[in-house]
């Protein structure tokens, strides 16, 4: 298990439409694991494989289900080939920053809940009902497998060192 280089833009990797995962086995379960600990190492919450600049449908995520319960448990998501199937018509305004971004942070509008679908580490069916920052996450992550960048989608962005961005990181 090794920690990968997490890519930054301009890379063209971080612009492409990421292939589909068709082989579960060994190097894809190395890949899981490696991702695992670079998502932790760089204290990210969530990593797509096009930032560990492998062009393939598969993101991981560790964040609590539920972000209202202080103390919350963190819970480990791996899923390949993601699809949101479902999504809330109300969406909320909320910053967001990216480990292949540096230095820069922006507010994103994304719907407040979202249903996705797609299959575990093994390749079984899997479905995950997220709301809240947890939503986000899903959607932001999903959003790299497409080769779009959360800077594609905010509507003001901040350099970190701006004190609004600071102000913004603490809520």
């Amino acid at each position: 298990m090794n920690v990968r280089e997490v890519i930054k833009l301009p890379h063209p990797m971080l612009r492409k439409k990421a292939h589909e995962v068709r082989d579960f086995g060994d190097d894809f379960q190395k890949l899981v694991e490696d991702m695992v600990i670079t998502m932790r190492e760089e204290d990210g919450v969530g990593l797509a494989a096009p930032q560990v600049n492998q062009s393939i449908r598969l993101i991981v995520i560790e964040y609590p289900e539920d972000d209202n319960q202080e103390d919350a448990e963190k819970k480990l998501f791996i899923m390949a080939n993601p699809e949101i199937v479902k999504w809330s018509e109300e969406t909320e305004l909320g910053m967001e920053g990216c480990l292949s971004v540096p230095d820069i942070v922006g507010e994103v509008e994304r719907a407040l809940k979202v249903e996705v679908r797609g299959l575990n580490r093994y390749g079984k069916k899997m479905k995950v009902r997220a709301k809240g920052w947890l939503a986000r996450v899903f959607q932001h992550e999903i959003d790299h497998l497409d080769g779009i960048l959360f800077v594609d989608r905010a509507t003001t962005l901040y350099k970190t060192s701006d004190e609004e961005a600071a102000q913004a990181e603490q809520v």
